[in-house]
């Protein structure tokens, strides 16, 4: 892989990491440096890069974004029962223009993909996910994008693109290859009531904060349908993440972000993760939040169940649920305990469509169906396939 825009780890930081605890992942890691190069991605299955890009961000003041404290306090944490190779990339910095980041960014991120390798992305102001999700244009079918974020982010989409209007980007810009949003944890006075009401319009999913403070199994099945996933640290509350960019009261705690984090980990669809609007001001206690974050996810990866293969499918066990005009068909994994509903295909619809035939849910979903209570997940997406 020659991308000449990567910068190496910093050469002090490398000598930290080998000589630090012999168990520990700073001494397990493929490590991009100067005198090495790009490691060799042969057998890798997750790579680690930041991106020093904020320049979009609402209210910008220039800053040079050290990703150094968050590799300190992750290569200082010990791996687990883990079978996984991880390289550390370096860093993407600033290009030229914010396009020229997002280029090398989405050059990056098609790479990783094609290789089937899981890019863990540390960055600075989140409309680079528009270059995560762009990355995803060579590929065959539509794809879901799960957000963590207490605002929507779609933003006015006739202006030009920022850290809180970039949904709006992914939802119009061509080549269209979005078939669902959903956000994770907004919180209703950060959000006009017309960008609730487009939410429900465009038939996208979206979970209030409290509703998955209560129930965080809640977003399993989501996190299980998505193929790329961001989290703004800024759903995160002001006291677990204990810094001064956010001032926020109210948001996810550590545990909670911690196992949203496990949750996009343990999917089988989720190609890449994405950590964004990091400053430079965050403390010792919010880099090792973010550390652990990274670390639940990778733990998420190696637990995988692979059950999006049709040899796994076999195995399901069907339910049938006759529900007003309709019967229901619900699939449960007897390895897992995970269920599915099946969405009736369109033949004429978009053949990206084809394998979102089958979608992810949850034990309390069948049993809903039973008492004749249609889910409203299976009613969005029905009605996207039919659009």
């Amino acid at each position: 892989m020659d991308f000449e825009f990567l910068r190496p780890l910093d050469q002090q930081l490398f000598e930290e990491i080998v000589t630090a605890e012999a168990h520990n992942l700073g001494s397990q890691l493929l490590v991009h440096t100067q005198s090495s190069g790009i490691p060799d991605l042969e057998n890798v299955q997750i790579a680690i890069v930041s991106v020093n890009e904020n320049r979009l961000v609402e209210g910008y003041e220039d800053e040079f974004l050290n990703f150094n404290k968050i590799r300190r306090s992750f290569y200082s944490l010990f791996p687990g029962n883990w079978h996984l190779n991880i390289a550390d990339l370096g860093s993407i910095e600033k290009g030229e223009t914010v396009e020229d980041t997002y280029f090398a960014l989405q050059s990056l991120v098609k790479e990783l993909l094609k290789k089937n390798i899981i890019p863990v992305i540390l960055g600075g102001s989140q409309d680079l996910i528009y270059a995560q999700y762009r990355a995803y244009d060579f590929v065959e079918q539509m794809v879901n994008l799960v957000n963590v974020d207490s605002r929507f982010d779609l933003g006015d989409a006739e202006k030009s693109i920022s850290n809180k209007s970039y949904i709006g980007k992914i939802v119009v810009n061509k080549p269209y290859n979005l078939f669902n949003y959903s956000n994770v944890g907004y919180q209703t006075y950060y959000n006009s009531q017309e960008e609730i009401g487009l939410m429900e319009r465009l038939f996208f999913d979206a979970f209030r904060l409290g509703e998955v403070s209560n129930n965080i199994r809640i977003v399993e099945p989501v996190m299980r349908d998505a193929n790329l996933v961001g989290i703004d640290l800024n759903a995160v509350n002001a006291s677990s993440i204990n810094s001064s960019p956010n001032n926020s009261p109210n948001g996810f705690d550590g545990k909670e972000i911690c196992a949203l984090a496990r949750y996009a980990g343990i999917s089988d669809k989720v190609s890449s993760f994405g950590i964004y609007e990091y400053t430079s001001n965050y403390s010792e206690t919010g880099n090792m939040l973010i550390a652990q974050m990274i670390w639940y996810f990778i733990e998420g990866v190696n637990y995988r169940s692979n059950e999006n293969t049709l040899s796994a499918k076999k195995d399901f066990i069907k339910y049938q649920v006759p529900i007003e005009e309709e019967i229901l068909v619900f699939f449960k994994s007897p390895r897992t305990g995970r269920w599915w509903i099946e969405i009736p295909f369109i033949s004429n619809s978009n053949t990206k469509l084809k394998r979102h035939t089958l979608l992810p849910c949850n034990h309390e979903d069948y049993l809903e169906a039973c008492n004749q209570v249609i889910p409203e997940r299976w009613y969005k997406t029905k009605r996207k396939n039919e659009v």
